[in-house]
C-alpha cells in the first residue's frame, strides 16, 4: 500500500515537473517572439493557456485520487491556487512601477519578466521547503503564520496611496547598488556590458534581480498563507503545483493587466480581507474546524467583488495609468 502511495506520488512529480517544461517551450517557442511586443490578444492566449493549464492539473490531481483523498487534494490545490493567483495579481502591480522606474523598452519585457519568474519560483521552492519542515517540527507555528497574516491583512487595508512602492527607496536597490557592479546605460538589449575590461550589469539585470528579491517579501505573505489550505506537511507537492502554476502564470498575466492598473483601486482591500479571514482561521484551527471549500468561496467572493468595486466606484486623486 505504501508503496503504490509512492509510486503514485512519484508519478504526479514527474507529471508536474515535465508539464512546466513543456509550457514553458510552448508558451516561449510557440506563444512568444524574441524582442517581440506582446499585444493585449497574444497576454488573453497565454493567460488562458495558463489558466487552462493549472485546472488540467487539478483534473489529473482527481483522477490519480492519491490515497483515496483525490477530491480533497483537488479542492485544496485549486483552492491554494486560487489564493496565490489572486494575490500574484497584487504583485503585477509593484512590477509595472519597477519596469516604468527603470524605462525598460517593450521589446524587453519578455526576457526580463520570464528571468525574474523564474529567480523567484526558486525562492518560493526554498521557503516552501524550509515552512513545511518547520510546521512538521513545531505545531505552534502556524498561530505565529496566522497572527502574522491577520496583521498583514489589517494593514494592507488601511495602507493609504501615499505608500505606494518606490524603487528608487526599496532595500532591493539598495542591495544592488552596494553589491553589484552596475550601470545606467542604456543596454541595448544586453544583461551584462563590458567596460575598462570590467563586466557591468545593466538596468535590465537590475531589473530581473528586484523582481526576484521583491518576490520574497511577497513570499512572506503567500506561502503562510498556503499553509492555512494545506496545512499537512506532507502534501508539499500540491503546495508547489499551486504556487508555482499561479507564478509562471505573472507573465502573460503582466502583459493583460498592465494597461489597467489603476482600475483596481480596492482589490488591495479584497486581498487584505483574504488574509485576514485565512489568518483568523489558522488562529481557531484548534477549535474550529473551517472546510476548504468555504475558503475557496470566500478567496473567489473576496476577490471578485473587489474588482468589481473598483470598477464602478473610482477613488479620488488616484493617478491615471502609469506610462511604459
Amino acid at each position: 500500500m505504501l508503496n503504490n502511495y509512492m509510486d503514485t506520488t512519484k508519478l504526479i512529480y514527474l507529471v508536474f515537473s515535465s508539464v512546466i517544461v513543456l509550457a514553458l517551450v510552448f508558451d516561449l517557442g510557440l506563444l512568444s517572439k524574441k524582442n517581440a511586443v506582446v499585444s493585449l490578444k497574444t497576454a488573453m492566449i497565454q493567460t488562458l493557456f495558463w489558466v487552462l493549464l493549472s485546472f488540467a492539473f487539478c483534473g489529473y490531481l482527481l483522477y490519480e485520487n492519491v490515497d483515496g483523498k483525490g477530491k480533497q487534494d483537488a479542492l485544496s490545490y485549486l483552492s491554494a491556487y486560487l489564493l496565490e493567483w489572486s494575490l500574484s495579481i497584487d504583485n503585477i502591480f509593484v512590477f509595472i512601477i519597477i519596469f516604468a522606474f527603470f524605462k525598460i523598452k517593450e521589446n524587453n519585457y519578455g526576457r526580463v519578466l520570464l528571468l525574474g519568474i523564474l529567480m523567484a519560483i526558486v525562492f518560493r521552492i526554498i521557503f516552501i521547503a524550509l515552512g513545511s519542515e518547520l510546521v512538521a517540527r513545531f505545531d505552534w507555528i502556524m498561530y505565529l503564520f496566522g497572527a502574522f497574516l491577520v496583521y498583514t491583512g489589517i494593514k494592507l487595508f488601511i495602507q493609504g496611496e501615499e505608500e505606494e512602492f518606490n524603487p528608487a527607496d526599496n532595500w532591493a536597490m539598495k542591495f544592488m547598488r552596494k553589491f553589484m557592479r552596475t550601470t545606467d546605460e542604456e543596454p541595448h538589449g544586453k544583461f551584462i556590458i563590458y567596460k575598462y575590461r570590467k563586466a557591468y550589469f545593466t538596468k535590465l539585470s537590475m531589473v530581473v534581480v528586484m523582481l526576484g528579491l521583491i518576490d520574497i517579501v511577497f513570499a512572506l505573505d503567500s506561502i503562510p498563507a498556503v499553509f492555512s489550505i494545506i496545512p499537512d506537511p506532507s502534501k508539499k507537492l500540491l503546495i508547489y503545483s499551486s504556487n508555482i502554476f499561479a507564478v509562471l502564470g505573472l507573465r502573460s498575466l503582466f502583459f493583460l493587466l498592465r494597461g489597467a492598473a489603476s482600475k483596481f483601486d480596492f482589490l488591495q482591500q479584497g486581498i487584505a480581507v483574504v488574509l485576514v479571514f485565512i489568518g483568523i482561521k489558522m488562529l481557531v484551527a484548534y477549535w474550529i474546524h473551517v472546510p476548504v471549500w468555504i475558503s475557496l468561496l470566500l478567496i473567489i467572493f473576496c476577490i471578485s467583488a473587489s474588482i468589481v468595486y473598483s470598477i464602478y466606484h473610482k477613488r479620488k486623486g488616484v493617478p491615471k495609468d502609469i506610462p511604459l
